[in-house]
């Protein structure tokens, strides 16, 4: 005689899926903090010509999204005060602070 099977339960494989949301919820924040470190002085932001490389640029985009003015961003990134201010203008042209972020390497 064949075995009456148990009705199905989905309780233990919701807990399932609400744990591994929570664990993925935790790790994004962990990598969402290591994205955001950025070192303005970091020798990787321009290029040999003296020119910004991607990083150099998106190091500066997220230092406007900070707030810092064209100024700061200037001293910080030991750039000229115009470049600061092209590099300004092209953040808020993008979009500002809602921008698309790119991944600093």
């Amino acid at each position: 005689m064949p075995e009456k099977q148990q009705p199905f339960d989905p309780k233990p494989v919701l807990d399932l899926i609400a744990n591994i949301e929570a664990d993925l919820q935790r790790l994004k924040g962990l990598v969402e903090q290591q994205v955001e470190k950025f070192d303005p002085a970091n020798p990787h932001n321009k290029a040999p010509d003296g020119k910004l490389t991607e990083e150099g640029v998106e190091c500066c985009y997220r230092l406007f999204d900070e707030g810092k003015s064209r100024y700061s961003v200037a001293q910080q990134m030991k750039i000229s005060f115009a470049a600061a201010t092209h590099r300004f203008n092209t953040w808020r042209k993008m979009g500002g602070p809602k921008r698309q972020k790119t991944l600093l390497g």
